[in-house]
């Protein structure tokens, strides 16, 4: 569902060293030049003037493997920043594209193949499919040594954690909240969304904001046709994953009553008509239709691009945090992370693990905020960034609504969670069409997930 990358290479910038030897007769000028086995090349020994000589730090060439590399903005800005303080290692970007990144990237890892030293890790699955074939070095001592605050990534860390070890660490982090059109708000003379609103608060506002009909009606809420935006309202408290299917998923079903019940009172369109006609969210929430939507953080650079081009209706938008269950606290969200790792493999681990601490570090973070994308670590450094972009809604609220205090996975890790989310998605279909009602549909739900996890 979400979604990002990259499809080309850097070209890499090879330093030319010049070696300046004092004779007692003259000057002269020697070009030294060479090179050892694999991603390594010896720099030339520099005579002194004491007659003495020094061997500088060897220059190495770190492979990292990614995809889409002509659609992210924020690869080179990482690579060139981190060379300015690290010159004796290049970085070369290895495009696998995005389609089969997985597939192409198991086969280049697999038997043990040091061609790759660092991994950009697409989603759980591949995660989980890459620790247990023992293709990712484990992080957990480098984590402590160089002191890195794992807090710092709002919790994200701990759901990634398999058997009390770490083997990568999130640069990327979409979350979970709320975009609102402001020019509607101002027209019914209703107060905007605040950052710190309860599911049925939401809900309250959405029948307030829902006015007209026909081509003039005017939606207060929209739920797109992921299951994120209706299921996952439920994990917030922290007691409960997407494979919690004990109890028949009885803690999703007051998130289905209060969708089902708007859609029925016309307080959002139905997910039928949506679905069937796959329509846009983006379309309908820039065709000023609807006043409120739960949409991740992706879309903030579109519809201010859009905004910009004047493709929209919409001229005037703002943030506001998640709604939450009852109980938890404001800033609790949903999201998806992209993490760096090193090959197990890779004959260059010390070089490596720099240059993973920089990108998933406060530095990395600021530099992928500056182009518009946001990092897994979302600090005021971060924030201000974000909010000083053109187009970004100016006030207070919006820009303390990018600040997160605790973000749930939308698919946590199992090694079936590719099938499970297939039998998720089918099953909430069947409930959102009212094929069933939400009681048959959640204990289905519960069955079908018991025979995958049991397999």
């Amino acid at each position: 569902m979400t979604d990002y990358f990259l499809r080309r290479s850097v070209p890499m910038k090879r330093a030319k060293r010049f070696v300046s030897l004092i004779l007692a007769v003259g000057l002269c000028f020697s070009t030294l030049a060479g090179c050892s086995g694999g991603n390594q090349t010896s720099a030339p020994k520099t005579a002194s003037a004491a007659g003495e000589s020094e061997t500088p730090a060897k220059s190495v060439k770190l492979v990292w493997a990614l995809w889409d590399a002509a659609k992210t903005t924020y690869y080179e800005p990482l690579i060139e920043e981190f060379q300015k303080e690290n010159p004796n290692i290049m970085i070369e970007m290895k495009d696998l594209g995005s389609t089969d990144y997985q597939t192409a990237l198991g086969t280049q890892l697999a038997g043990g193949d040091s061609g790759i030293d660092l991994v950009t890790v697409k989603d759980i699955p591949g995660y989980t499919s890459m620790t247990n074939a023992g293709q990712l070095q484990d992080l957990t001592q480098d984590i402590k040594d160089s002191n890195i605050d794992t807090s710092l990534y709002g919790g994200i860390t701990e759901q990634i954690t398999v058997n009390g070890k770490l083997y990568a660490l999130p640069f990327r982090s979409d979350f979970w909240l709320v975009y609102y059109n402001k020019d509607l708000f101002d027209k019914a003379k209703i107060s905007y969304p605040t950052n710190d609103m309860t599911v049925e608060q939401y809900d309250q506002l959405a029948r307030k904001m829902t006015s007209g009909n026909g081509n003039g009606k005017v939606y207060g809420a929209h739920y797109h046709t992921w299951r994120s935006a209706v299921q996952l309202f439920g994990i917030l408290d922290g007691k409960h994953t997407i494979y919690d299917y004990q109890d028949n998923y009885s803690w999703m079903k007051p998130y289905y009553q209060i969708v089902l019940k708007e859609q029925d009172d016309g307080i959002c369109q139905k997910y039928a008509t949506l679905k069937t006609s796959s329509i846009s969210y983006s379309g309908v929430f820039e065709n000023s239709t609807i006043a409120m939507m739960n949409m991740g953080s992706w879309f903030i650079a579109t519809l201010m691009a859009d905004i910009k081009a004047g493709k929209t209706q919409v001229k005037h938008f703002g943030l506001a945090k998640y709604p939450h269950p009852d109980g938890v606290k404001a800033g609790t969200t949903l999201g998806t992370i992209t993490s760096l790792a090193v090959s197990s493999a890779s004959q260059h681990k010390t070089e490596s693990l720099k240059f993973l601490n920089f990108v998933t570090g406060e530095k990395g973070a600021e530099i992928i905020a500056k182009t518009g994308n946001l990092p897994a670590i979302k600090n005021d450094a971060v924030v201000n960034a974000i909010s000083k972009m053109d187009g970004f809604p100016d006030d207070d609220n919006s820009k303390e609504a990018l600040k997160t205090v605790k973000t749930y996975l939308e698919m946590p890790i199992n090694s079936k969670s590719a099938e499970i989310d297939i039998a998720l998605n089918d099953d909430h279909d069947a409930i959102m069409t009212k094929s069933v009602s939400i009681d048959d549909g959640l204990k289905k739900m519960s069955e079908d997930i018991k025979k995958i996890v049991g397999k």
